[in-house]
């Protein structure tokens, strides 16, 4: 007996071995026979530790190579701060901080020599959105929001979590532009109904724009206002773009796109194509709903927010959009194009106070509220936002991060190991929706917290106090400039 088992396993190990030199055999001839990879066509079999290698490249990078300021998108000292406020463990560090004070382009407030006492201290006041100009006023209670992100380019217990999470800091959340879903809804927030240029949730069979559809949106009690997307700073001047493998049942019935195809929306709103039009279609909206409507969109130059203002002048104020939601070219959580997200439309840093200025020469300030995004994941960015002249902050990525985001940057490829950006069940499961819903409250609150703790050491009793003189900029010289002098406030007229 023993001798039979010695034979069988002799026996099948030279199966195994030929097997496995029978694999190296046909695997040689398949490298040097192929014409697509000159490294394995020269080097067939060790040429494929290379492609693996690389593979491996960015995980190293991420975790062994990169110092904590040199990553990007983020880097390891930003998302690590963001993870701390998320689990609500404080932005304490020791030892003094890494970040570069002396780099162009740091920030650097101007605390004041008798900073306000604690009991002097004012909660930061809500902010009507629409009011005098529409039926239901926005009245919007939290500096900091959830960015637009579809359900689709996001997953289901993502959004559960974000919207669950957003009613228990008092924040809103932005739909994106895939359409409103059930698990928008459940939590119990505030939604903004964004409009994408596919009217993806509030377009009829022919994909026109749905009178109907829009009167039962404004009758959702948590939708508050809607935004007509023009563009996004990761990709302006190209439509959404959603990958047929995420195209689910369900999200295709939300949408009204077919099952398992690509969703990819059109470049611009196909019944928009000057101001005056933009100007048509949100009184159109706002009058039909009697919700505030506003336009989200990168900037490229001075050119639109120019036509803007004059356009509101010439027709009158009610014309206004009721706010401006402004995407730096350095905003991203979706798909995009590497030649779009890299070198099409300005930063935030730029784009933002340019207009502000447009409508403070316009007298158009107070009318129009503003909402800046473009990697404002910091309390100490989103303050430089606010003392530039936004009204509010929107983020993404920051979001994501409470979430669990590793910056894994597969997104686009169904395949996100946090949970966040995949429909694979397996990889969903990791996502617990009770336990990252606080994390997105603690988020939400905790940056709110600090903003306001930037403004009391800057003397001011809240946030909405901030100015440019609060703030200076580091300059190539590694001398400091005030926001004021870079971006001088213009006289109205």
């Amino acid at each position: 007996m023993d001798e039979m088992m010695s034979v069988l396993k002799a026996s099948l190990g030279v199966l195994i071995t030929l097997l496995l030199l029978g694999g190296l055999i046909y695997w040689y001839v398949q490298d040097i026979t192929q014409k697509k990879h000159a490294i394995l066509r020269n080097y067939p079999i060790v040429g494929h530790l290379r492609y693996f290698f690389e593979q491996l490249g960015e995980n190293f990078r991420q975790y062994f190579f990169l110092g904590d300021r040199e990553e990007m998108p983020f880097n390891r000292a930003t998302r690590g701060w963001i993870y701390r406020l998320a689990k609500d463990e404080g932005g304490v560090i020791g030892f003094g901080s890494t970040y570069d004070m002396h780099q162009a382009g740091a920030l650097i407030f101007v605390n004041a020599p008798f900073p306000v006492l604690e009991d002097e201290r004012l909660a930061t006041p809500p902010l009507a959105i629409g009011e005098g100009f529409c039926e239901q006023p926005f009245v919007a209670r939290s500096i900091i929001n959830i960015s637009g992100m579809s359900y689709g380019a996001i997953s289901k217990p993502a959004v559960q979590s974000l919207s669950r999470g957003a009613a228990l800091a008092g924040c809103w959340m932005d739909t994106g532009e895939g359409g409103l879903s059930p698990y928008h809804l459940e939590g119990g927030c505030d939604i903004m109904m964004q409009i994408g240029t596919a009217k993806y949730g509030v377009r009829d069979a022919a994909g026109k724009m749905s009178e109907p559809r829009l009167r039962e949106l404004a009758a959702i009690e948590q939708v508050r206002a809607f935004e007509i997307k023009l563009s996004q700073g990761a990709k302006p001047g190209k439509g959404g773009v959603l990958p047929g493998a995420k195209v689910t049942a369900e999200i295709a019935g939300i949408r009204g796109i077919p099952v398992g195809h690509d969703s990819i929306s059109p470049n611009r709103h196909l019944d928009i194509a000057n101001v005056d039009q933009l100007l048509d279609k949100i009184v159109f909206v706002r009058d039909l709903t009697g919700k505030p409507v506003g336009v989200k969109t990168a900037i490229g130059g001075w050119q639109f927010m120019n036509e803007l203002c004059e356009a509101v002048l010439r027709r009158g104020v009610a014309s206004a959009p009721d706010f401006l939601a402004i995407d730096g070219g350095e905003g991203g959580s979706g798909a995009a194009p590497q030649a779009l997200a890299d070198h099409v439309s300005l930063s935030i840093d730029e784009a933002l106070p340019r207009v502000v200025d447009a409508l403070l020469e316009a007298g158009l300030k107070q009318r129009v509220r503003v909402i800046a995004a473009g990697k404002l994941v910091t309390s100490a960015r989103a303050a430089w936002a606010l003392s530039a002249g936004a009204d509010f902050v929107n983020s993404a990525r920051g979001f994501m991060f409470a979430l669990g985001c590793v910056q894994a940057l597969r997104c686009h490829l169904n395949t996100c190991p946090a949970g966040v950006t995949t429909h694979d069940p397996r990889l969903q499961r990791g996502l617990v929706v009770e336990e990252k819903s606080q994390r997105v409250a603690n988020y939400c609150l905790n940056m709110n917290r600090e903003i306001d703790m930037i403004a009391h050491s800057c003397g001011l009793h809240h946030a909405r106090e901030f100015r440019r003189d609060h703030v200076r900029i580091v300059q190539p010289n590694g001398q400091s400039q005030a926001l004021n002098m870079l971006y001088p406030y213009p006289q109205p007229g």
